[in-house]
């Protein structure tokens, strides 16, 4: 399989004192589904800010599509051919969604994209009708963004990106705030872009979705360090390793793929489950 992201000895920290990644070592391929787990804090955050090239590490090599991504040799990703190349095939759903809108109505927000990638105003329209359509979004096509609800607003997020039709797809927390009814919708579209063969890396503390969005999970420990890298099942089945990264409390336990957590009492002779 194609490699498109390549960590060697990654480290990041924030005003040269506060440290977000401690020497990550990583290679992603197309086509893969991956759940990159931590407790908050731990750079789930910040290693989704290197992969969209919105920050360059402080130490350490990336490089994606075989390219260094670097700011020497980049300054501004956007002004050279492979900077446009790099936005065209990834694209980052952001943990905030008034973070990523801007524009005065819905329609404008998922037209931006192909717009800014110039190409022919027929086709900006084409694909922005066909991306309101497939995310059942035509009632909103007029309104302004910022006087939408939390998870029609994600909504438009994620249709603003797939507007430009990227290979990979960035995700940063993406139930955060939504619905039972809007998890749900999430879920099952993050499964059909899969099996377009969309590569789709998701920063999530939210455990209950790991296993349905992912095959292959990577967790952060809160020493910013990688903690483990395996399948899903292994890792969610791996209670110490979910206790000792503060992705669970010690008294949960699972059920097939159900986490429950036990009340104990003082004297520990009783407990509840809930």
């Amino acid at each position: 399989m194609e490699t498109i992201f390549d960590l060697h000895d990654v480290s990041y920290t924030y005003l040269e004192k506060f440290e977000a990644l401690n020497s990550v070592n990583l290679t992603m391929t197309a086509g893969e589904q991956i759940s990159i787990m931590g407790a908050n804090g731990s750079g789930k955050s910040t290693l989704l800010s290197i992969l969209n090239a919105l920050v360059y590490p402080t130490s350490g090599e990336f490089y994606a599509f075989g390219e260094p991504v670097t700011e020497e040799a980049f300054n501004s990703l956007e002004d050279n051919a492979f900077g446009r190349y790099f936005r065209k095939k990834v694209g980052i759903v952001f943990q905030n969604p008034d973070i990523q809108l801007f524009s005065s109505t819905v329609f404008d927000e998922i037209a931006f994209g192909p717009l800014q990638l110039g190409l022919p105003k027929d086709e900006v329209k084409k694909r922005t009708e066909e991306v309101i359509s497939m995310m059942e979004i035509s009632s909103l096509r007029d309104r302004a963004p910022h006087t939408l609800s939390g998870g029609e607003k994600k909504k438009v997020c994620i249709a603003s990106i797939l507007s430009i039709n990227p290979d990979v797809l960035l995700l940063d927390e993406p139930t955060g705030g939504l619905d039972p009814r809007s998890q749900l919708w999430l879920i099952e579209l993050l499964q059909d872009l899969a099996k377009a063969g969309k590569t789709i890396i998701t920063a999530t503390h939210d455990l209950d979705i790991v296993e349905q969005i992912s095959t292959r999970a990577i967790v952060f420990g809160e020493d910013h360090t990688i903690k483990a890298d395996s399948n899903c099942d292994k890792v969610m089945n791996n209670l110490e390793l979910l206790t000792s990264t503060n992705l669970i409390h010690k008294h949960m336990h699972r059920h097939g793929k159900l986490m429950h957590e036990h009340l104990h009492s003082h004297d520990g002779e009783n407990h509840h489950e809930r």
